[in-house]
């Protein structure tokens, strides 16, 4: 290796561009010799500077990187536009992604780089394309168009246009509504590690959409993703185990899968980790620790955790009583056309709570939840002799 490497040495300090790009690599990868960015890119700029296509794309992504130089994306820039306009594919595909993603988005741009790249039959070029035909980024939006991309790249493996091909036949945009076929795409995915398409995997089986319903199947694969990160998935368990369904019942379980899915934000699991607090299953009743998952659900604007904060509010358990809150969370959730909250507003303005009395105002409140068929609100409407 070291004959190798001195050989190389030789021939690169002689001018020889392809040497060069690989004295470059050599010390880029520590094949042969000690590794040293800095001489990667020393070595990478001379075979670049002399119209090397793929030097000029590597010396690209260590500007890019910041990897043996400064990092500097307009130098990155330039040499991947050297190389990508002698038809380097991936120096075309790593520009289209800094068209696309970077500080200075031009969509035009990306979608021009994404299709000669794609036109080359880069795969991830070919999904990517197809993103921005279904969303119209930088190209009219055309869904048969990105089902064509997304199934181009899909055939090649690529888990992405799997992913996004499966959801195009979930959904039936730019092709005909066919789960069977989603399902099949969304395998393919999952079965390369594809978390999303793992969970979508396990709704379909949870469901019977496009699959026979097995709900041993759905947990298998709601794990799978789970175990990934996957805060719906980890719902989804957790859910599992809350019910029992398919797994033995297991209230611990199901704390330990909502509480990492609500560390990550997601609002069910705030909220079902709330109900597991305030009822204490799973884990020991702390209504304070009900309060403070509730409110996270609740500012996300979930009308079922509004109402149940509302409801602390208004009796004062876990929290200090508060009527002037308890209206507020109500009517976030009255708003959202909540039943329950709708009538317990009704209720406050009908008996003053936190509100000025005004009986009008709690006969408007009791009709929209009637309208919804709340039996509560259509008796309380009676009572007061109105019409619901």
């Amino acid at each position: 290796m070291r004959q190798e490497f001195e050989r190389c040495l030789k021939a690169a300090e002689s001018g020889d561009a392809d040497e060069q790009l690989n004295l470059g690599y050599m010390y880029d990868t520590g094949k042969g010799v000690r590794q040293d960015r800095i001489q990667a890119v020393k070595w990478y700029h001379k075979a670049a500077e002399q119209g090397n296509v793929e030097a000029q794309y590597n010396l690209g992504v260590m500007y890019a990187t910041g990897e043996g130089v400064n990092k500097d994306d307009k130098q990155a820039e330039e040499w991947y536009r050297k190389s990508a306009e002698q038809g380097f594919v991936d120096a075309q595909y790593n520009l289209a992604e800094m068209y696309a993603n970077g500080d200075k988005q031009d969509q035009i741009q990306a979608m021009k780089w994404y299709r000669k790249s794609a036109e080359q039959g880069d795969a991830k070029a070919l999904n990517n394309l197809g993103v921005m035909y279904a969303h119209g980024k930088g190209v009219k939006q055309d869904l048969n168009q990105a089902v064509a991309c997304f199934r181009k790249s899909a055939r090649q493996g690529d888990a992405d246009a799997q992913v996004n091909l499966g959801d195009a036949y979930y959904t039936g945009e730019g092709v005909n509504h066919d789960p069977k076929q989603a399902a099949e795409w969304y395998l393919k995915a999952a079965e390369q590690g594809d978390a999303k398409s793992q969970f979508n995997l396990g709704v379909m089986y949870l469901n019977g959409e496009g699959v026979n319903q097995d709900l041993k199947q759905a947990e298998e694969w709601f794990r799978k993703a789970a175990e990934q990160g996957n805060a719906k998935a980890q719902v989804s368990i957790g859910t599992m185990y809350a019910f029992g369904d398919s797994v033995n019942q297991d209230l611990r379980e199901a704390v330990h899968w909502f509480r990492k899915a609500a560390e990550q934000g997601d609002v069910d699991a705030q909220f079902n980790l709330g109900e597991m607090y305030y009822n204490g299953e799973g884990v020991k009743k702390d209504l304070k620790q009900a309060e403070e998952w509730y409110c996270k659900a609740a500012k996300q604007g979930d009308a079922i955790a509004q109402v149940s904060l509302g409801t602390m509010y208004l009796h004062g358990k876990g929290v200090k009583q508060d009527l002037i809150k308890a209206e507020e969370w109500y009517r976030k959730a009255a708003e959202q056309e909540d039943a329950e909250a709708q009538i317990s507003l009704g209720t406050m303005y009908y008996k003053g709570m936190g509100v000025k009395q005004d009986r009008n105002q709690a006969v408007e409140w009791y009709r929209k939840a009637a309208r919804q068929g709340h039996k509560r609100a259509i008796q309380n409407l009676k009572d007061l002799g109105e019409s619901p």
